[in-house]
């Protein structure tokens, strides 16, 4: 038994994603036929078609979904965070009970 490895996903410049909606948009073709000659699905200019119209000129900023590396490191993160904010409201009150006492 042979294990294959998963392509990597395949990447595409901002240019190329707001120029293939464009086409989409102002041809009176299929939006089959532009996916299929552009070389991507159909369903990904759709959405690409979306995230422009919801972000305008901020859509497609980066490079896709984070890794699981930061994902897993920036929910570590957060979770510190929230903890460290807990504390801190602790922190808070004891000085406040403790600087009632003193007067």
């Amino acid at each position: 038994m042979t294990t294959s490895k998963r392509k990597p996903y395949k990447t595409y410049t901002k240019e190329f994603k707001q120029e293939a909606v464009c086409m989409m948009r102002e041809s009176d073709r299929p939006a089959a036929d532009i996916a299929r000659e552009l070389g991507i699905r159909r369903n990904q200019l759709y959405k690409w078609a979306q995230q422009l119209d919801a972000a305008g000129e901020g859509a497609f900023k980066g490079r896709g979904r984070p890794n699981t590396a930061d994902q897993s490191e920036l929910s570590k993160l957060k979770s510190e965070n929230e903890r460290l904010r807990e504390e801190l409201e602790i922190l808070k009150k004891a000085a406040a009970y403790f600087a009632r006492d003193l007067k």
